[in-house]
Order: C-alpha cells, then sequence, then structure tokens
C-alpha cells in the first residue's frame, strides 16, 4: 500500500511540474528533466531528460546546465560530446556552480574537449574546493601530493585531503591513511593510517578494507589478529579487490583465521582469473600439490605458464622444471632451459643453478662448461647451496674455469655450512632456492683469504 502511496504522489509531481515546464518555468524544467533521468515517477528517458535539461539550461539555470554538461560527457540522451560538455560546465562554472567546476577542471586534467592543462585544472578544482565541496578538495590533495598544475607540497595535500575526509569523502579518507602509512611529509604513524583506513572501511571501501586486513594479519599498528585479517580481506575480496583476493588465499593456505586449501584455492582462482599473476603461480603450486583439489598436473601446468608469459620469475622457473620432468606436458628439455633462461635473467637463482646444470650435460642447449661455471656461479653469488656446490665441482676440477682447489673448497664450504637439503646432491638435481650461505666462521675466513690472494695476482674477485 505505502508503494502505491508513493507511486501515486510521484506522478502528483510530476503532473505539477509538467504544466509549469511546458509554460516555460525553467525550475520545473529542471526537475522534470531529473524526474526522466532517474526514472522517477515516470520511465527513463534519457532523450527526454535532455530536452528538458537544455530548455532550462538556455535559461541560465546553472545546476540544469552542469547536468546537461554531465550528459554530453556521457553520451546519455545524445551521442557523446566532449566539447558540448565544456561548453555548458564553463557556462554553470562561471556562476559559480561547484560541480560544475570541479567537472570542468577534470575536463582539462584529461584534455578531453578543451585543452589539456593541468595548471586550469587546478584553478578549477580550488574554486570548487574553496566552496566546500568534499570531491574537489580530494582532488585538490591529489594535485598537491603528485605536483599536477603545482609543486609538490606534502602539508597542502595532507591538509585538503583531511577537509575532505572529516566531510566523509571515502577517497581523501584512505589518501589521507596512505600518506601517513608512508610517511609523507609527516613521521609514518601506523595508529594515524589505521584511524582513517578503518573510517574509510567502514563505509565500504575495497582498499581500505585491504589495508585493514593486512594490517591485522602483520601486526602493523595493531596486535596481529588472523580472524579480523581474513574477515577484513574477505569483505575487501567480495568487492572484486584482487590483491585482497590474493591476500586472502595466502592467509588461508598458511592456515591462518578459520583457512583451508580449498577456500584458499578458490580465492587464487579468482584473482587469477582477474590476471593476477602471483595467484596464477599460487593456483599452479596448488594444483600441483593437490591442495584444495585432486592433483591436477595439467591445471597446474596451465596456470603456471600464465603466470610465466606475464614474466613471473617463479612461475618461469617452475615452469622449467614442469618441462624437464615431463609434468602437466610432455618433456622437453629445450622448453626447460628456454624457461630457466628467462628466469635466470631476472635473477632468479634456482633458474640459473638449472640453466647451469643443463648447460654443463649438454641437456636441451649446448654442452658449454664456460655458460654452465657462469650461470653456476650467478646463483653461488645469491647464497644458492646446490649452485655453490656444483661451481666447486667445477673450479675443483676445471670445467669452465681455471682449476683452483682452494676455490673449490670454499665454495664447497659455503654449500656445506648453508643447511640447504639439496646441497651435495650432484650436479644433475634440479635445486631450490635455499638460504644463503655462509659456512660459519671457517667458510667465512677462507673466503677472505681467496678474495686477498686474488687481489694480490690483480685478478677480479670470483673470476
Amino acid at each position: 500500500m505505502s508503494r502505491q502511496n508513493a507511486a501515486r504522489e510521484g506522478y502528483d509531481v510530476f503532473l505539477w511540474f509538467h504544466p509549469a515546464a511546458m509554460r516555460g518555468n525553467p525550475y520545473a524544467q529542471f526537475n522534470l528533466g531529473l524526474l526522466y533521468k532517474q526514472g522517477q515517477a515516470v520511465e527513463r528517458d534519457d532523450a527526454h531528460a535532455l530536452k528538458w535539461m537544455q530548455l532550462a539550461a538556455e535559461k541560465g539555470l546553472a545546476a540544469a546546465q552542469n547536468h546537461l554538461g554531465a550528459m554530453y560527457s556521457r553520451g546519455q540522451g545524445a551521442p557523446r560530446s566532449d566539447e558540448l560538455a565544456a561548453r555548458w560546465f564553463g557556462r554553470a562554472a562561471a556562476q559559480g556552480d561547484p560541480s560544475a567546476q570541479q567537472n570542468l577542471g577534470l575536463l582539462y586534467r584529461k584534455g578531453r574537449g578543451v585543452p589539456q592543462s593541468h595548471e586550469v585544472a587546478f584553478g578549477w578544482f580550488y574554486r570548487a574546493a574553496e566552496q566546500g565541496l568534499a570531491s574537489a578538495e580530494h582532488l585538490l590533495g591529489e594535485c598537491y601530493l603528485q605536483g599536477l598544475g603545482v609543486p609538490v607540497s606534502h602539508p597542502l595535500a595532507m591538509a585538503w585531503f583531511r577537509k575532505a575526509a572529516r566531510q566523509g569523502h571515502v577517497g581523501a579518507q584512505r589518501s589521507l591513511a596512505l600518506m601517513y602509512r608512508r610517511g609523507d611529509g609527516v613521521e609514518a604513524d601506523d595508529a594515524q593510517a589505521l584511524c582513517w583506513f578503518r573510517q574509510a572501511a567502514a563505509q565500504g571501501d575495497p582498499v581500505s578494507q585491504r589495508y585493514l586486513g593486512l594490517a591485522y594479519a602483520q601486526g602493523q599498528g595493531v596486535t596481529a589478529d588472523p580472524a579480523r585479517a581474513v574477515a577484513w580481506l574477505e569483505r575487501a575480496a567480495m568487492r572484486d579487490d584482487t590483491e585482497a583476493q590474493y591476500a586472502l588465499a595466502t592467509l588461508l593456505a598458511g592456515g591462518h583465521g578459520s583457512g583451508d586449501d580449498e577456500r584458499a584455492l578458490s580465492w587464487f582462482l579468482r584473482a587469477a582469473t582477474r590476471g593476477h599473476v602471483q595467484a596464477q603461480y599460487c593456483a599452479g603450486v596448488m594444483y600441483s600439490l593437490g591442495r584444495g583439489t585432486v592433483r591436477d598436473p595439467a591445471r597446474a601446468f596451465e596456470w603456471t605458464q600464465r603466470a610465466a608469459e606475464q614474466g613471473a620469475p617463479n612461475a618461469q622457473f617452475s615452469l622449467g622444471v614442469m618441462y624437464a620432468r615431463g609434468e602437466g606436458a610432455p618433456r622437453d628439455e629445450t622448453r626447460a632451459a628456454e624457461w630457466y633462461r628467462r628466469a635466470a635473467q631476472q635473477g632468479d637463482a634456482s633458474a640459473q643453478n638449472n640453466l647451469g646444470v643443463l648447460y654443463a650435460n649438454g641437456q636441451g642447449v649446448p654442452h658449454d662448461d664456460t655458460l654452465a661455471t657462469y650461470w653456476y656461479r650467478q646463483a653461488a653469488e645469491q647464497g644458492h647451496a646446490l649452485a655453490q656446490y656444483n661451481l666447486g665441482g667445477m673450479v675443483g676440477s676445471g670445467r669452465g674455469a681455471e682449476r683452483d682447489p682452494l676455490r673449490a673448497y670454499m665454495w664447497m664450504l659455503l654449500a656445506a655450512g648453508s643447511d640447504h637439503e639439496d646441497a651435495g646432491s650432484g650436479s644433475r638435481s634440479a635445486g631450490k632456492t635455499g638460504k644463503p650461505g655462509t659456512g660459519g666462521h671457517w667458510g667465512r675466513a677462507l673466503t677472505n683469504r681467496v678474495q686477498a690472494g686474488r687481489r694480490q695476482r690483480g685478478q677480479a674477485p670470483g673470476h
């Protein structure tokens, strides 16, 4: 019954505005245009909305001019025209309409319908902000933060963000929180950052919800609370925040909160489908290990390949291992070498070691001890224990490098002291990244001795 009354009252409003609009009353024309634009009391009709807005705008009504500009900007009721949008925003802005001033500033920032100019955009944002329009205050803060049209000024950026944030502007609350988190122009303050993240998160901002969840996960500015971390990350993830989906899946896979592998895999897949490269890699790992699902090498290969093709070195290394072992795809040492090389060139120590193994054994690439030694050294200098062991073997036997028993012993000692489970397993093993090896006191002393000897002979260390 109440809906019927509301509909009847809405139609009565329409009947009241329509005769006045037909008589040329600009306020009635504007309100009639709003009814058509919003679909209130009448069926939504952008063409009729544009018609009545234009009539009111031509009579000088600033609000109608701003709405008309917005309709041309979006292509509502007429083909999109940035030039007409700029013209009508300009007329309303000249009358002091703050929304039109902001909208005109945005056109100047993007160069739509007017020449691109951050300086002119800043001027219009400033006029609107001085009238207390929160969204313009936020835009003005961005100008000062990024140096758009004005010199960078963190204090002024923070001042304008704060003005908008106190009016409840979500974007400004998030921007203010990020400034406190990064320490932009102020001493970094996790407590202040969390205060503003909470306010924005409570309004449903997914980015702030994600930051709040990560703070609880990491104990940053608050006592670590995995359950709350999962709760906030899940809120953001449900709003399609891809980074939150990945972070949530990572927490669940680690057994935090009420985590389980099936939920973890589900969120990895949602983020992976949206192109998140590390989520794609992790989905591949889950399928490879059979976590949260039955083991599926083919799907593991599929997701790992997607991440590898986006340039993730850990995925490129894993894809190389899959080709080398024939997991999820036919065994192909040539392709294994190709993917190891891509990861190795990005500094992945495990890929560097495995590429060295292929060169040392002539698998998938021509046999080349010099290149094998080169790649072993690249990985060994990052502390990769198996590469240290392999490099020691090459140097000790004079393969690909001058034979040097002392330096070979040094690398063997470093490998043994790293407490890496793969150390000493032989040069054909596919190594994994381990903790940097130190070899203890004697290993360090031996390293210093070898390097000192090299310098005395005028040779650079490690050559």
